[in-house]
């Protein structure tokens, strides 16, 4: 059909790998996508999404089927479909020793674009991406958010046919996945452009007039977000927990109940759960009195359902039935101490005058836009960067004195993955176990008891280069939990991982945190904020506000506002304060 700009039909891909069995990326795919329309296609960590993207951009081949794009053969035809289409990988090629111009410049030519055509182009392109006052600024200075905004500027420089975006806002805070998607919305309705895009954020997909949701190379449903949604009908409900209890501890209780509850999550304050069907008794809720209340379900709900039936549940971790009960509050006992802490490059304040205190056993969130202060602050506190100016203690030890005995007590977990792809698995957490000085003897049931926590005792000889994203990083966590450090770092650790993924990652968390463990963590998904006992929002080095999630619902007068919105409306808010000073 003319109107569809994507069609597949059966369509396999096989990637053979030597030495062992090939691996089945996309298994007897069919499914068409509108002209003119935005469409999302989501699914968790190795459910075929970016293989279909590469497929669709005629940078391989399927194995048997067939699969046309803009009417045309995808294999005899992949050159003049490439010449229609737009596509931006997940890691896409800026030059970063080039100005934003300049890369304008370059993508142009790569593209043909006419001399004549360019300045009224690049005016559109660089207005709408905000990146209009940038554009003598080195590409490898932007933030992350400006630089996700280049790469689709770059993307756009001529007006495709077909425009692929694979996960294009991973990494980037909520105020800049807020503007990108209001610049897809602006091409689709002005341009009429057809754009096909991968998120892993349920509500992007939401925002989409289609969804399509894989997993294992499998089309699990397709159609509407409304039409996603009615899987999880009559089925949602929030309940508020009792006095003085984290949600997550809640909600760890509720997710551990894997034959009556499909998913629980943290939201707005209250725990957000879907039940099986048929189901109206829940132990826990009942021994405490709690009264749910049924709610609309969203499309995340719709998509857990139907990942949940695919999937099945996870086993809940085994632990000592009070350690969730026990643990819930943090103790008094201060473990990090931050005092007037500056960070300076050359003439640049990264942060500026911060100070707060972390506890043992807190779960404590480091937010911001990109290029807020947030990772340089992190890093202090790892004792990775020296700070300008200020005290900062961590675990009972003063960083600037005794920086290496401090860093004995910490674990950290980077947001890129960076173990060694080339090892095994056992071999990773061998050689890590060596650097952190655990003994020998103590080694070996240490590495057990991790693998059985983390469930990694079937992919213990695979190379951590083959692993799937989630496992990544549970390898990433056993890691840097050998030597059973007082205090975690995670530098944006769930980033790119699917929903299914964060909740089974969050548990862990949540019994990590009830056995003692102090926790720092940055985050771009705000929901995951709900997680946290507290958390600081930074702008521009300066911090903005601290607290309890419902601290700060209470101080903007937003009960039940989602993180999203809180987040937003700080930084604006500041931001436009700013402005008028």
């Amino acid at each position: 059909m003319e109107e569809d700009v994507i069609r597949a039909e059966k369509l396999n891909k096989v990637f053979s790998i030597k030495g062992k069995k090939p691996l089945t990326a996309l298994n007897g795919l069919s499914l068409s996508v509108k002209k003119g329309e935005l469409t999302a296609v989501i699914g968790p960590d190795g459910a075929g999404k970016t293989t279909l993207m590469r497929l669709i951009a005629g940078l391989m081949n399927p194995t048997s089927g067939s699969l046309t794009v803009l009417g045309m053969d995808s294999v005899k035809d992949a050159e003049e479909i490439q010449s229609r289409i737009s596509y931006m990988p997940q890691k896409f090629g800026l030059y970063e020793d080039l100005t934003v111009q300049e890369n304008l410049d370059l993508y142009a030519d790569l593209h043909g674009v006419p001399q004549e055509k360019r300045p009224e182009r690049f005016g559109k392109l660089l207005d709408m991406m905000g990146l209009a006052p940038f554009t003598g600024r080195f590409a490898g200075k932007l933030s992350g958010g400006m630089k996700q905004k280049l790469g689709l500027a770059c993307t756009l420089v001529r007006s495709p046919d077909l425009l692929l975006l694979d996960e294009p806002t991973v990494g980037v805070d909520p105020l800049s996945r807020r503007e990108l998607w209001k610049i897809l919305k602006t091409f689709v309705k002005e341009e009429h452009l057809s754009i096909f895009v991968s998120t892993a954020y349920m509500n992007e997909a939401e925002m989409c007039s289609h969804v399509f949701v894989l997993h294992k190379g499998n089309l699990l449903a397709d159609g509407t977000p409304e039409d996603l949604c009615r899987i999880a009908d009559g089925r949602c409900y929030n309940v508020l927990p009792e006095e003085g209890v984290p949600t997550r501890i809640l909600q760890a209780h509720l997710i551990d109940e894997t034959k009556l509850i499909v998913d629980a999550v943290p939201r707005g304050g209250t725990v957000h759960f879907i039940m099986e069907k048929g189901v109206d008794e829940i132990p826990y809720l009942k021994r405490h009195h709690l009264e749910p209340t049924p709610v609309p379900a969203k499309l995340e709900d719709g998509f857990m359902t139907l990942l949940r039936k695919a999937e099945g549940h996870e086993a809940p971790p085994e632990e000592a039935e009070d350690v969730l009960d026990r643990g819930g509050r943090p103790s008094s006992e201060v473990n990090i101490v931050v005092k007037n802490l500056v960070k300076k490059f050359g003439d640049f304040t990264a942060v500026s005058n911060t100070s707060f205190e972390v506890h043992k056993g807190e779960i404590f969130g480091l937010l911001g836009p990109n290029g807020a202060g947030k990772t340089t602050t992190f890093k202090m506190l790892c004792g990775l960067l020296p700070e300008t100016s200020g005290f900062l203690s961590v675990a009972g030890v003063d960083l600037r004195k005794a920086r290496t005995q401090a860093r004995a007590n910490i674990g950290y977990v980077a947001q890129k993955f960076s173990l060694y792809s080339h090892m095994s698995v056992l071999d990773n957490l061998k050689f890590f176990g060596g650097i952190y000085g655990v003994p020998k003897g103590r080694l070996s049931e240490r590495i057990r008891e991790l693998c059985q926590e983390f469930d990694l005792e079937d992919v213990l000889d695979r190379l951590a280069e083959d692993l799937p994203g989630g496992y990544k990083q549970r390898l990433s966590m056993a890691a840097a939990l050998l030597h059973e450090p007082q205090i975690l770092f995670l530098d944006e650790p769930t980033s790119g991982i699917d929903p299914l993924a964060r909740r089974n990652f969050w548990r862990r968390i949540t019994t990590l945190a009830a056995r003692g463990t102090t926790i720092i963590i940055t985050t771009h998904f705000m929901e995951e904020a709900e997680y946290c006992d507290r958390f600081m929002i930074q702008d521009n080095g300066i911090l903005l506000a601290i607290g309890s999630p419902s601290e700060i619902r209470e101080e903007l007068g937003q009960p039940g506002a989602d993180m999203d919105r809180i987040f937003i409306e700080i930084v604006e808010r500041s931001r436009k304060e700013g402005e008028k000073s």
